[in-house]
């Protein structure tokens, strides 16, 4: 079986448009949650998320695709255009072109048309931004979506590095898509009761729940010899992936279920517990979440537990649903190429039942030979990547 590099990253997100501003940001600790501005926001009672700013509208794509397609012009600009024909794509959203969907249904329940713009079905449907990165740059190898709900990116960068490991595509370009940030999304998710109407704290006792953002982050992914050989620099090696499904209760988390895709990822990579020195944890910011997490890595670790370093970065770029996992793997990049640690900011106080080192309010300097990224969803669908310091 073939090692698995990423020689390419871009993400789009509130924090900024581009990988550099975003990793700034992050080192940082800037948080992007602020109000919300779109149509009928007056009508939310919720009315803050982490927004991209200065998005240019398109009549072509879907606010997802487009997210989408810049980040991927990014990851495969730096990764030297080294993708190839062969090379694929696939890339993870929950809802898709959600903002299409809004937009045709105004138009025709609410002022009267009768018809909607040829173009509409293919800005909505979910492989939209799959689809339109394998156009725009001839890859002609694998492509699809994937939508889990809040794991959708990690299950779509998972595949992407099984496809490459076992010979199916010398490349893939991966990662997940969301913008969910409209009045309806906004609506869908107020009737959950989970939204936080001040901001997002996570692993905090005075946490109450999640924010919601949006964005894309897209990775190339290649053959570790065929990167080497063509003089491309790995930021990072993906080792292992796990997924499983608590098969339980549709939206209350699962320890087994999260621990249990741990030690999957875990055991494929060939890492012990202590060899992992940094955990990107889902770290929503709600109650029930954050607890259930914090018990899973102690399930899956043991004693390491206590060693590892365990942030939540949604309280910088909010929880942007299916590209979540895709936006937080750029923090594990940091930790493993550059030796920076991305805080968990707001951490005021913090929860006893969230006892692990969530790395509180500013960025740490550490040297880390492996790392994990969580991805917890409603459904009980779990995606755990695992990821080593360059070979």
């Amino acid at each position: 079986m073939r090692r698995v590099v990423i020689t390419g990253a871009g993400t789009v997100n509130a924090l900024a448009h581009d990988l550099p501003g975003t990793m700034r940001a992050m080192a940082e600790g800037r948080s992007a949650i602020g109000p919300l501005a779109f149509r009928d926001v007056d009508r939310l009672s919720v009315r803050i998320g982490a927004q991209v700013r200065g998005w240019p509208e398109d009549a072509q794509h879907d606010r997802f695709t487009g997210f989408a397609l810049a980040a991927a012009a990014e990851a495969l600009a730096m990764a030297g255009d080294g993708a190839g024909e062969g090379a694929g794509v696939v890339i993870g959203s929950a809802a898709g072109g959600i903002g299409t969907w809004e937009e045709n249904y105004r138009a025709v329940f609410q002022d009267g048309k009768n018809r909607v713009p040829p173009l509409t079905v293919p800005r909505l449907m979910l492989n939209a931004a799959s689809s339109q990165i394998a156009m725009r740059h001839g890859l002609r190898g694998p492509s699809f979506a994937v939508s889990s709900a809040c794991s959708s990116a990690n299950h779509a960068i998972g595949q992407a590095f099984r496809l490459v490991r076992d010979g199916y595509a010398p490349a893939m370009v991966a990662g997940g898509a969301e913008a969910m940030l409209c009045f309806g999304g906004i609506k869908a998710w107020e009737g959950l009761r989970v939204l936080s109407p001040d901001g997002c704290r996570p692993f905090s006792a005075s946490r109450n729940g999640m924010v919601m953002g949006e964005g894309a982050a897209v990775f190339m992914l290649e053959d570790a010899d065929r990167a080497r050989a063509r003089g491309a620099k790995a930021l990072a090696e993906v080792a292992g992936f796990g997924m499983t499904a608590d098969a339980g209760d549709l939206v209350a988390p699962s320890v087994e279920g999260a621990a249990a895709a741990m030690r999957a990822a875990l055991d494929e990579a060939r890492l012990a517990p202590e060899d992992v020195g940094y955990i990107n944890a889902h770290g929503t910011g709600t109650r029930l979440n954050d607890r259930c997490e914090v018990a899973a890595i102690r399930a899956a670790f043991g004693p390491a537990a206590d060693r590892a370093m365990v942030s939540s970065t949604k309280a910088m770029h909010g929880h942007a649903i299916g590209a979540t996992g895709a936006i937080e793997l750029v923090a594990c990049l940091m930790a493993l190429d550059q030796g920076v640690i991305a805080p968990t900011i707001g951490l005021d106080r913090p929860d006893p039942d969230c006892d692990l080192d969530h790395v509180p309010n500013e960025a740490r300097r550490a040297l880390v030979g492996a790392a994990l990224s969580n991805s917890f969803a409603f459904g009980g669908l779990n995606a755990v990547l695992a990821l080593k310091a360059s070979p």
